[in-house]
């Protein structure tokens, strides 16, 4: 599932015609990947769900062209505003901000992809519905989710709807721009669409194996 066509193309061209993967839009947002992802697989069969497209990458954690696969799926801006701060779901009682991605798969893509010599970081992935903007907005998500390695909009989404339906999900992103102040001239979209296609040439074995 991705956002964008810019992003499905590059998962097709890096999957090479792959005939047991199958790659779908998501649309922009958890809402509209959640419901696309849960009609995706309302006719049951698969086996798993991959969340993939370009983000945002924390400093000192991802930088522009590195990918980045999730270990935890965070819906970073899930919760409520209080007088002494942001408050969680998890901590109102209203269930969890947190997925864990599948390990096993995860394991699986991550040596693929590291045997081709790409850079692969490990973290938590934050989906947010409204993408920062600012120096302190970067530095509050860093603090809600230690170790957050990047950012996106539709990761926490996907992975609700896969375990829904009871299919493992992973949430694979390879970095475009920092998160932080919103500087369009300093995003390298070109290259993390390139890096996003050689992840998936890399883990190709992967999907076709099963």
């Amino acid at each position: 599932m991705t956002a964008v066509e810019a992003e499905r193309d590059a998962v097709l061209r890096g999957l090479a015609g792959c005939p047991r993967a199958d790659v779908r839009l998501a649309g922009v947002g958890p809402a509209s990947a959640a419901a696309r992802t849960a009609a995706a697989l309302s006719g049951g069969g698969w086996r798993l769900v991959v969340s993939a497209g370009i983000g945002g990458g924390f400093a000192g954690a991802a930088g522009i062209g590195d990918l980045v696969l999730a270990d935890v799926i965070a819906a970073a801006d899930l919760g409520v505003e209080t007088p002494d701060g942001f408050l969680p779901v998890d901590e109102l009682g209203f269930g969890s901000s947190r997925i864990a991605a599948d390990p096993a798969w995860s394991a699986r893509l991550a040596r693929r992809i590291e045997a081709a010599g790409l850079p692969l970081r490990r973290g938590p992935v934050l989906t947010v519905s409204t993408a920062t903007g600012t120096a302190a907005t970067a530095a509050e998500r860093a603090r809600r989710v230690p170790g957050a390695a990047a950012e996106a909009m539709e990761g926490f989404g996907v992975a609700a709807a896969a375990a829904a339906a009871g299919v493992p999900a992973v949430e694979l992103r390879a970095v475009s721009n920092m998160v932080g102040p919103r500087d369009r001239a300093a995003w390298r979209i070109p290259d993390a669409l390139a890096a996003l296609e050689a992840a998936f040439a890399a883990a190709k074995e992967v999907f076709e194996n099963g």
